[in-house]
């Protein structure tokens, strides 16, 4: 006596338990391919990012390495001061090296470095006006504003070889030796702060 062979096919549970399997598989899958997505976004938003604090950098270490002690009155008053001025978060100076070209050819600029809140929030804003005038500092014009950058650090190496939060050129009557900058980004809701970039002072005797 013959018994009857099992029917070819799946049974539903079989194919069930296989649509479950490859259902699994295309989640890992995509899942997998997502994160990877989105790494390889950040990845390309930071190599951008580093690349514009590179221009940035060699932007900012070109006009503060030549700084120069450049003398002469503010506002009203008569007499000539070194117009030099830092603080943790804040430097004004003179330099040789404008930032951006102006439209008058000038052999000193004055320029203003800080990181500032206005109506379109916080950002990097860098001023600069030729010289000689009476109001370099307070009345230049911006010809930067960066808001990916939002904190800014200096540091300013006295010539004992020490590094002071802010340098008072009237006592000093003289610029720093050097001066250290460090830009931060926001991240996360904190500030992230950059590779420090530092820029030695040639001794020049001013005018």
């Amino acid at each position: 006596m013959r018994t009857r062979g099992r029917a070819e096919g799946f049974t539903l549970i079989e194919l069930l338990i296989a649509l479950a399997i490859v259902g699994a598989l295309l989640a890992i899958a995509f899942g997998g391919l997502r994160v990877a997505i989105v790494a390889w976004g950040r990845g390309e938003d930071r190599a951008e990012f580093h690349q514009h604090a590179r221009g940035l950098t060699q932007i900012v270490g070109r006009t503060v390495g030549a700084a120069y002690p450049y003398r002469g009155p503010l506002g009203e008053a008569p007499e000539r001061r070194l117009l030099f001025e830092g603080h943790d978060n804040r430097m004004q100076f003179v330099t040789r090296a404008a930032p951006f070209p102006s439209d008058v050819a000038a052999a000193f600029t004055a320029v203003v470095i800080a990181v500032e809140d206005d109506a379109q929030g916080r950002a990097l804003v860098v001023r600069q006006r030729i010289l000689p005038n009476r109001e370099p500092f307070t009345r230049a014009t911006v010809v930067l504003r960066d808001p990916a950058v939002q904190g800014l650090e200096l540091r300013y190496l006295h010539g004992d070889g020490t590094w002071r939060d802010s340098w008072d050129a009237d006592a000093e009557q003289t610029l720093p030796s050097g001066i250290r900058i460090r830009f931060a980004t926001a991240q996360g809701g904190r500030l992230d702060p950059l590779p420090p970039l530092t820029v030695s002072l040639r001794a020049v005797t001013s005018q």
